[in-house]
């Protein structure tokens, strides 16, 4: 189904109760962009893909918030593939998410071609989240994060750098433990093993502290990876990754959606 225009008004699946009891829970001491992520996941669950999500102007009226507030709502349903955004036309309900490879770590990603994976942590502390990682992680700017920054290696040489941004809430006690082998195992068993994640990746020259970090030449090829992963609707990842590309390669899976 094609979307319909944005004056085509928001889906009318959720009852005139279900909108009442929303309106009511805003006024608990939930974080606001979730309160206002929520009433829009419930509005717009049984809609139609293509059909218009209801506006940023709407919703700060409704709630008597700041755009910069919807925006971060309606971001992170857009992240989870329950809206898209369409340039010039507005936001919709997002079609079904087409099945897709297992989503793996980098531990894993080795192991499977016969490679052991090493680690080299450069520093695991905690800090502030600024704009930009408190968008991607879902919460807000200032909010505590741990920031992992390690070197990934495979049979003692070093084959990407990895900075990763996780949220603090979610992990209690990660910096006061040893650090895992693996990230992923570690959210396993703290039942955040990541179902759903968004890669981007680019190729790119390594600049110099990179490329001494990484052993190579400056200006080297480099693959540049950032990724956000999820558990469930919860953001458990955020991170960006510098591979060789003279030692690593990206393996995608494709197929014609039926």
């Amino acid at each position: 189904m094609c979307p319909r225009s944005c004056d085509a008004g928001p889906p009318a699946a959720l009852s005139f109760v279900l909108v009442d009891q929303l309106l009511h829970a805003a006024g608990s001491g939930a974080l606001k962009h979730v309160q206002v992520r929520e009433y829009v996941r419930a509005l717009v669950r049984d809609a139609e893909p293509g059909a218009p999500a209801p506006s940023e102007r709407e919703l700060v009226q409704q709630f008597g918030v700041a755009r910069m507030t919807v925006r971060q709502a309606m971001d992170a349903l857009v992240t989870e593939g329950l809206l898209e955004r369409i340039p010039g036309r507005g936001t919709f309900v997002a079609r079904p998410r087409r099945g897709v490879g297992r989503l793996t770590s980098f531990s894993e990603d080795m192991s499977r071609v016969g490679h052991a994976a090493e680690n080299q942590t450069l520093h695991a502390r905690l800090g502030q989240a600024g704009p930009g990682v408190a968008r991607a992680l879902g919460i807000t700017a200032g909010d505590a994060v741990i920031h992992w920054k390690r070197l990934r290696c495979s049979d003692g040489e070093v084959i990407a750098i990895e900075d990763a941004y996780l949220n603090e809430i979610l992990l209690p006690g990660f910096l006061q433990a040893p650090l895992p082998g693996s990230l992923y195992d570690e959210l396993t068993a703290r039942g955040l093993r990541p179902t759903w994640a968004e890669d981007t990746v680019t190729a790119d020259v390594a600049s110099p502290d990179e490329a001494d970090l990484l052993g190579v030449g400056a200006g080297a090829a480099v693959l540049r990876q950032t990724r956000r992963a999820l558990a469930g609707d919860a953001v458990v990842e955020v991170s960006r990754s510098c591979y060789r590309a003279d030692k690593y390669t990206l393996r995608v899976q494709l197929g014609n959606e039926t």
